[in-house]
């Protein structure tokens, strides 16, 4: 018998409903944080910006997603995807099969899906450093409840200490991206002042390929410069614990533990918060440090305090229809996530509608929730025929190394 005859996906009946809908949740929040890249308004000069017929919305509209999103939901979703190793782990064992051979063969599927997102459609992949930091999660699986919190609150705030050393000492741990990253502009030509409107001006996909090449070696720039992979992996572990300790299915048992994560959440993250925005609106105006430092008490705070409520409303009111309508995209997370880059290059880029670095946030905050929208009613048609999305379906029998059958009886 094949060591994998005895492994295989979780099934519907083995779901749970809270975390589809916590990882649908999840996808909205990135998409609201990744479309202000996809349109290209992020490249966009101070002067370019401040051109626009919505500039004064746009500020506002800026300064709200600093506020309530911008780390939250990649938070979210890196949570779930620690929760997500425990449960894998757990079926696999269950079943008798090897389950480390199959997380490692799962996490090696999903590098290779984040490279090629990566080098072939959007620069802002977060799929690669899944895979590499999830590779890392077994080191943890013999750790005690306490060491795993001590590990999740050592990598979380290592941060801060790392970016106190790069400031004291002014040194610059990214430069050698950072320098290949403008290599490549000059070799495809892209300069400075026309690198917001590269891919909105290239019609073909061979000059959004060019972007793509000096866009890889920015994204490791951006890894590096913000401590990204500590920050994963800090919190891949802690929800390994809460994957392990199957809180996700005793919710009612831990309700004195999810009112305690509101309420500090919302009192520590949300004032917090508010300087957060300010510090990202007024370009650091206290230095790297201190911005850092604002980072780790407002985001982690206030995206455990959007978890905690999620609960207690699905506690209070059962499996509503909001609570279905965040679920069936949280199901197909990975082709949703996938679908975002598709609809943000069909709608900004020139090879598409060609609207990038044309329109203001306001705007694109509205096309966001569109796409989101029509996400969700695939979601659920998907759904209702099919039992995964396409690349869940790939991703799957890559991973389990045999025919899973699609479509529903």
């Amino acid at each position: 018998m094949s060591p994998n005859s005895n492994a295989g996906p979780v099934t519907e009946r083995q779901r749970y409903i809270i975390l589809d809908a916590l990882r649908g949740f999840a996808l909205l929040g990135i998409a609201i944080a990744n479309f202000p890249e996809f349109s290209l308004w992020t490249f966009l000069s101070e002067e370019a910006t401040a051109a626009m017929p919505t500039a004064q919305v746009d500020k506002v509209v800026r300064w709200a997603e600093y506020l309530l999103v911008d780390g939250k939901f990649y938070t979210l979703f890196s949570l779930l995807f620690g929760i997500g190793f425990s449960i894998i782990i757990g079926n696999a064992v269950k079943r008798g099969a090897n389950g480390f051979r199959i997380f490692y063969r799962r996490m090696t599927v999903l590098l290779v899906m984040g490279l090629l997102h990566l080098f072939f459609l959007w620069s802002g992949d977060i799929l690669a450093l899944y895979a590499l930091m999830g590779m890392l999660l077994p080191l943890f699986r013999n750790c005690s409840n306490k060491t795993l919190l001590r590990w999740a609150a050592f990598l979380l705030m290592i941060p801060i200490g790392v970016d106190a050393i790069v400031e004291l000492y002014s040194l610059q741990p990214a430069s050698w991206f950072y320098d290949k990253m403008w290599y490549w502009c000059g070799v495809f030509g892209i300069t400075e002042d026309r690198y917001a409107y590269w891919l909105q001006e290239q019609t073909t996909y061979a000059g959004m390929l060019q972007f793509l090449v000096q866009g890889a070696f920015e994204r490791m720039t951006e890894f590096i410069d913000g401590n990204r992979y500590f920050k994963v992996l800090g919190l891949f572990v802690l929800g390994f614990y809460i994957g392990r300790n199957r809180f996700y299915a005793r919710l009612e048992e831990i309700r004195p533990l999810l009112h305690k994560v509101l309420v500090v959440g919302f009192v520590l993250g949300l004032p917090l918060s508010f300087v957060y925005a300010y510090s990202c609106m007024a370009h650091h105006p206290w230095g790297l440090t201190v911005h850092t430092a604002l980072y780790t008490f407002s985001v982690f705070p206030l995206a455990f305090g959007y978890v905690a409520t999620i609960a207690l409303a699905y506690l209070r009111f059962g499996e509503t229809m909001l609570t279905r309508f965040f679920a069936a995209p949280g199901r197909v997370a990975l082709s949703c996530y996938i679908g975002q880059t598709l609809f943000g290059i069909l709608i900004f880029y020139g090879v598409g509608f060609g609207l990038g670095a044309k329109i203001g946030l306001a705007w694109v905050l509205l096309i966001t929730l569109a796409v989101y929208l029509v996400e969700v009613l695939l979601a659920h048609l998907r759904l209702r025929f099919f039992h995964f999305g396409s690349l869940e379906w790939i991703w799957r029998m890559l991973t389990y190394g045999k025919y899973i059958r699609l479509r529903k009886k």
